[in-house]
């Protein structure tokens, strides 16, 4: 985890509570979900890494599935403290390598519990698949305002380059676990330039 002060952790509102317990909890949970998946950890490794008994793991958590909301809460969380969805969207794409550095345990376990709830009939899957629908209104939504704004040119679908956009920060959260030596800032800051040269409106007159 990141060494961060605990004012800035997405969930800091339960140290405001002064719920210690229950955020070490989430923060072993988050930490084992990224290394071993949600099938290959029980609540009883959860209970034993956090010094817990599994009463006590039950008495914030009842079931396993209600944990695995509380972690994805927890992302969501942070996306909702630290993101603009009404500011300019090449400087957000440039923001979201911030998270890697905040809460990394955060980008493991998400990346791990959304591919391994593809499936429909996987506990997550509903609300995973609802988040990523969201999350391209939201990206579009931007995209249209700026479009009608004149700032971005208005030939293409703001949803069709939403998809695009949340897939290339979906895959850069993979390739990260995969080899964290990955020079995110510059990627993303690059990926960023690229669309913002990509948005620009044509200026008719100099052609």
């Amino acid at each position: 985890m990141s060494a961060v002060g605990a004012s800035s952790r997405p969930y800091a509102s339960l140290l405001a509570k002064g719920d210690d317990r229950k955020l070490r909890i989430l923060e072993v949970a988050e930490r084992l979900l990224a290394r071993n998946g949600w099938r290959n950890t029980s609540l009883a490794q959860i209970a034993k890494a956090a010094g817990v008994s599994p009463a006590g793991l039950l008495h914030h958590y009842e079931s396993k599935e209600q944990l695995l909301n509380a972690v994805l809460d927890a992302r969501d969380d942070d996306d909702d403290e630290h993101a603009d969805r009404t500011g300019d969207l090449v400087t957000e794409i440039c923001k979201v390598a911030e998270r890697f550095d905040r809460a990394p345990e955060l980008v493991g376990t998400f990346t791990v519990l959304l591919v391994e709830n593809i499936a429909p009939d996987a506990p997550l899957h509903d609300r995973l698949l609802k988040r990523q629908r969201a999350a391209v209104d939201i990206v579009a939504d931007l995209i249209g305002r700026a479009q009608r704004a004149g700032r971005y040119r208005n030939d293409f679908d703001p949803a069709i380059k939403a998809v695009e956009i949340l897939a290339f920060t979906n895959g850069m959260e993979t390739a990260w676990l995969l080899d964290p030596s990955i020079p995110l800032v510059d990627v993303f800051k690059g990926y960023a330039e690229m669309l913002a040269r990509d948005f620009e409106p044509v200026d008719r007159s100099t052609t």
